[in-house]
């Protein structure tokens, strides 16, 4: 039988939440209150130029008319002193005298009146900015208000509204709007709260009736072989779907911002995952190794520990055969607490790192019933970065495996 050749393999994308560059000069950020200003300024000092380019080409023409004397000079003595007039002249020398004073007096008249005009602008300008700049702040404002809304709103406080009084313009439509997506938010927020809680209870309890009863029927020494067995492994589905359910609740609560703080030491929180996992990694046969240098943060410890188990799990399970080994280190970096968890394994593709922090998304070479957990490990440790304010980066290993970043805000 012919076999069905491979699709062709997508091309590689980039890993998953990519760093961006930060501004070099954040304090020159174009704000809308700077460009308004700007706006505002530049039409004033436009208009002030073009309004004293015109004043001084009527002021040049005017005096350009009556520069000349409307009389000459026939005889008689003519002292002034501006001018310098020669002395025992002609007449016509004195009126050629008289003619360069005029003009060198109306071109010093042009230029006071340049120069004075020029620093009056210079004044207004400066006024005029200033004055943009407090309009501008005055009018945007409610802008302000629904930004610091919005900040509030994002530390889960969803009570907050912007409430906007004034004038029935654009910026209340806005802060209206805004104001009736919030409310959908907070009722939306309850309800998931309130099925979170609901679920915890009806999910649970069904469960752990079931393997309670199973235990029970397992210990039982008269029960033939076959019931053994099919009790072994009815306990193992059964286990694999609270795993599954404790995954769920723990995904939904996850995704929201972490409101009680503590300090948390990211390399305590490794080696409580390491010994955890070691047992499985010794009958793996894989080793633990790296150093933890201490990196204190704000957050919950038993999220925080969630984060290093699930990504030391999976390094241990998608591991090579023999003489692998998982690498975790802790360290302070440029300000921020990094947790790096890499190992070796099998390769993996670089189009195939986003699909790894999808819920229920492995590999392709990994099949859904497989015993290396339910597929939400990576889901929850980024959901749990995300809402300690930090993110989780994947990259594939050169010759295999992965290397797993977490950064986290000290």
């Amino acid at each position: 039988m012919a076999t069905t050749p491979e699709p062709p393999a997508a091309p590689p994308k980039p890993t998953w939440e990519p760093k961006q560059a930060d501004p070099p000069y954040p304090w020159l950020r174009p704000t809308i209150r700077i460009r308004l200003t700007l706006l505002y300024g530049g039409m004033f000092l436009i208009a002030g130029i073009v309004l004293l380019s015109i004043i001084y080409m009527l002021a040049a023409q005017a005096l350009h008319v009556g520069s000349e004397l409307p009389f000459e000079i026939v005889s008689g003595k003519v002292t002034s002193e501006i001018c310098s007039l020669p002395a025992n002249a002609s007449p016509d020398a004195f009126n050629a005298a008289m003619n360069a004073c005029v003009n060198d007096q109306r071109k010093a008249a042009l230029d006071t009146l340049l120069n004075r005009s020029l620093l009056a602008l210079l004044g207004l300008s400066v006024i005029a900015f200033a004055f943009g700049y407090a309009m501008a702040g005055r009018v945007l404002s409610p802008l302000g208000r629904i930004t610091r809304t919005a900040r509030r709103v994002a530390g889960t406080d969803l009570t907050r509204r912007i409430e906007l009084d004034g004038p029935d313009d654009e910026l209340k439509e806005l802060a209206d709007t805004f104001d009736d997506m919030l409310d959908r938010l907070e009722r939306a927020f309850t309800a998931q709260q309130r099925f979170v809680g609901n679920a915890s209870h009806e999910l649970r309890t069904p469960l752990a009736i079931n393997r309670t009863l199973l235990e029970v029927h397992i210990s039982d020494p008269e029960a033939p072989p076959e019931l053994h067995q099919l009790g072994r492994t009815l306990l193992a589905t059964n286990e694999r779907s609270e795993q599954l359910v404790e995954g769920l609740l723990l995904l939904a609560r996850s995704d929201n911002q972490i409101v009680e703080r503590k300090p948390v030491d990211l390399a305590e929180v490794a080696e409580r995952a390491i010994d955890q996992t070691r047992a499985e990694a010794l009958a793996r046969k894989v080793d633990i190794r790296g150093e933890r240098e201490s990196a204190t943060v704000q957050g919950n410890g038993v999220l925080l520990e969630r984060i290093a188990l699930n990504l030391v799990q999976n390094a241990v399970r998608y591991n090579v055969p023999e003489d692998g080994w998982v690498e975790v280190t802790t360290e302070v970096r440029d300000g921020q607490a990094l947790l790096v968890v890499s190992n070796t394994g099998p390769v993996v593709p670089a189009y195939e790192i986003d699909n790894l922090f999808e819920p229920f998304r492995r590999l392709r070479t990994e099949r859904t019933g497989s015993d290396k957990g339910v597929g939400l490990g990576l889901s929850i440790a980024r959901s749990v970065a995300r809402a300690h304010g930090g993110r989780i980066i994947a990259e594939p290993r050169e010759g295999g495996g992965l290397v797993m970043r977490v950064t986290l805000p000290l």
